[in-house]
């Protein structure tokens, strides 16, 4: 009878598609792969030792241990996130990226896991206002293909010259320098990562922070492709969970003195 049996299941396994075959399989060994510019600290960026650090790292590690996921990074350049992602050279996107109505037309967000707004930075003698007049004839530096490029363009390339870096350390570099008159970014980063950093001290944010949602978007979260509904919905049930259960203030605690998470 076991004999019957079991050639029972040798020829059902025959008979099974081999798609259906390989694609059980995968689904019982698939990585998930995380991509990153780790270009923004405290966010991400990679320690001495090449190793990914930051909030976004351990946020996501917090995730993909509540869903049981197994992940990895893999670097892109933050003009390449959206096409690495589309192009299946990752799964996920978790850099600090913002949902906006444009990206939403090409990327599937998860809920938010954190939220804050973005600001402008100058040195603290130069006596520029955030309007035109006192942007006229001024440079501005922003991290190429963020919603703040999106915004200083829409705002002020009539009137200021617009200065792109690939990653958010080049800005700071050039402000420092001189090269910049002002930077844009996000306001927390912008003071975790430099004006409480000695390089910064003779910086401060100016003008009133900028939250309009057309911009600043409707948080932080998770990118993934339109059709991976399932997987998104394994990462908003984590970062549910992980909410809850104190993980994420945990985390958040080490990192900032302030809710990052936002209303």
């Amino acid at each position: 009878m076991k004999k019957l049996i079991t050639i029972g299941l040798l020829l059902t396994s025959a008979l099974m598609p081999i798609a259906q075959i390989s694609t059980a399989q995968a689904a019982d060994s698939k990585v998930v792969r995380l991509a990153s510019d780790f270009t923004y600290p405290p966010f991400n960026y990679k320690d001495s030792s090449g190793k990914p650090v930051g909030f976004d790292i351990e946020i996501a590690d917090a995730l993909c241990a509540q869903a049981k996921l197994k992940c990895e990074w893999v670097t892109q350049g933050w003009d390449g996130l959206i096409p690495g992602l589309m192009s299946r050279k990752s799964d996920v996107i978790m850099a600090s990226m913002r949902i906006t109505e444009q990206r939403k037309k090409r990327v599937l967000f998860t809920d938010k896991y954190y939220q804050t707004p973005a600001s402008f930075v100058s040195k603290n003698d130069a006596g520029i206002s955030i309007d035109k007049a006192g942007l006229t004839g001024k440079t501005i530096g922003v991290q190429l293909g963020t919603i703040h490029d999106t915004y200083v363009t829409d705002m002020f390339r009539d009137v200021a010259t617009i200065k792109r870096y690939t990653g958010q350390d080049q800005v700071y570099l050039d402000l420092e320098s001189g090269r910049l008159d002002a930077a844009f970014g996000n306001s927390d980063q912008l003071t975790l990562a430099f004006l409480e950093k000695p390089r910064g001290a003779n910086f401060s944010l100016v003008g009133e922070p900028v939250t309009d949602k057309a911009y600043v978007g409707e948080g932080t979260a998770l990118a993934l492709r339109k059709q991976d509904k399932k997987l998104a919905e394994k990462f908003n049930k984590a970062i549910a969970e992980i909410r809850k259960n104190g993980v994420y203030d945990k985390i958040a605690a080490s990192y900032f003195k302030f809710d990052i998470y936002g209303g």
